[in-house]
């Protein structure tokens, strides 16, 4: 086993400190001075206590991801920068990714929003297919060997049981991966296929959308027994909310049968991307819902009815304005009205402040009550940050005639409330 502390170079790397530790190797943080970069590096750990059959297994295992060096060059795949392989100092040299792995985020109470998953899990897909007409099938597809990097994007890593088609090194058979994540053809020690892969990523998006592993076990012959003969909890016993279309797409993915599971990578993120566009519009539909909240709530909605207020969303623009900013200009021309959903304006005319308006007070409702082109006759500006509901008029003919009587109302009210205060303040 590596001494840490005794380590202060590897080559001509500079180490900075442990990062991790495996069964059979290190991972040192550590400075590349000729490239100026940070750099993990996996170092081939010297234990005399292996058998020299586990110490010959280990160091194929080392020899076959070091095979790869310089040859996946993929955005969401671990770049494999320079390998030694001498006797007395073996080594990788990797990118390094900050962050941590996806493992953190498989437990039911730091799960990841749905569509987060589904798009990392799509990258995934699309980074193995990759690989896969390089020649190269992972055989060890779980949340621990997929790095999430500090923004936010993933990068596969640990191909050293890899299945190589493309390399002279002798492959390394037998059992190989990790048990909760096998294919039951993997138990079986079949041939290696992308089938395996797939079905290891089914097992992924099932954790990762869950906090659940589908088939759990005191020991590990049981587990074996489950993955071969029992079916998958559905992902539903956990997760009721989520879009049918996914869970679709989970279940198909680790399907024991392979006629019925994915046959290839581009059906599994073409899937995924389909349901990515499915869950974008219930994105949207939550945000109208937003919107429908943030109106029920302002006075000048105050008695408009469900209905009435979806369909002023769906036919309004909304207006962001930062603090100082202009949203009408004297002289502008538009056929629209305004409600302020949220901040302050100040209306002012030849630069002389007229009035300060708030949350639920409109402006420009002339538009509505005089329909013609007009030029506006007083600038509004932000006071501070500010949104609001644009309605243009011609919107207004394809809204219900229950809508337009409300609005007709509130201007009409509105109209009558100033001029009493136009004739309260001619009296004073």
């Amino acid at each position: 086993m590596n001494d840490p502390a005794a380590i202060e170079r590897i080559g001509k790397y500079i180490v900075i400190r442990e990062i991790g530790r495996g069964a059979f190797a290190t991972v040192y943080l550590a400075d590349d001075p000729f490239n100026q970069r940070k750099v993990a590096i996996k170092l081939l750990d010297k234990n005399d206590d292996y058998k020299d059959s586990e110490s010959a297994r280990r160091r194929k295992l080392f020899l076959n991801e070091a095979s790869l060096a310089g040859k996946l060059v993929h955005p969401n795949i671990v770049k494999v920068f320079d390998a030694s392989t001498e006797s007395d100092m073996s080594y990788l040299v990797m990118e390094y990714v900050p962050g941590g792995n996806l493992k953190h985020y498989c437990s039911e109470d730091n799960l990841l929003p749905i569509r987060k998953v589904a798009m990392l899990v799509f990258k995934c897909c699309r980074a193995l297919d990759y690989a896969f007409q390089n020649g190269v099938i992972h055989r060890d597809i779980k949340p621990a060997n997929i790095l999430l990097s500090e923004q936010e994007d993933i990068k596969i890593s640990d191909f050293g049981t890899a299945h190589i088609s493309t390399t002279q090194t002798t492959q390394v058979q037998g059992f190989l991966g990790s048990p909760a994540y096998m294919s039951p053809e993997q138990i079986n020690e079949e041939n290696p296929s992308v089938q395996s892969d797939i079905y290891s990523m089914g097992i992924v998006l099932y954790e990762l959308l869950s906090g659940r592993l589908p088939f759990t076990a005191q020991n590990f012959p049981s587990m074996l027994n489950k993955i071969l003969n029992e079916p998958a909890m559905s992902i539903t016993d956990y997760r009721p909310d989520l879009p049918d279309r996914l869970v679709s797409i989970v279940h198909k993915a680790m399907h024991k049968e392979l006629s019925i599971r994915y046959p290839n990578w581009y059906e599994f993120s073409r899937d995924l991307a389909d349901s990515l566009k499915e869950w974008e519009q219930i994105v949207n539909e939550l945000s109208h819902a937003e919107k429908v909240n943030l109106l029920r709530d302002l006075n000048f909605f105050k008695f408009f009815n469900e209905e009435q207020l979806k369909e002023v969303v769906r036919n309004a623009d909304w207006v962001s304005r930062a603090k100082n900013e202009n949203v009408l200009q004297e002289g502008d021309i538009d056929q629209a009205f305004y409600v302020i959903v949220k901040g302050k304006v100040k209306v002012t005319k030849g630069g002389r402040m007229l009035n300060a308006l708030k949350s639920g007070d409109c402006f420009g409702e002339i538009s509505f009550l005089n329909p013609t082109n007009q030029e506006r006759t007083t600038a509004v500006t932000a006071l501070d940050d500010v949104k609001i509901l644009r309605l243009h008029v011609p919107q207004m003919d394809l809204m219900s005639e229950s809508t337009q009587l409300q609005f007709n109302k509130i201007f009409l009210r509105n109209l009558v409330s100033r001029l009493s205060q136009t004739s309260s303040d001619a009296d004073l």
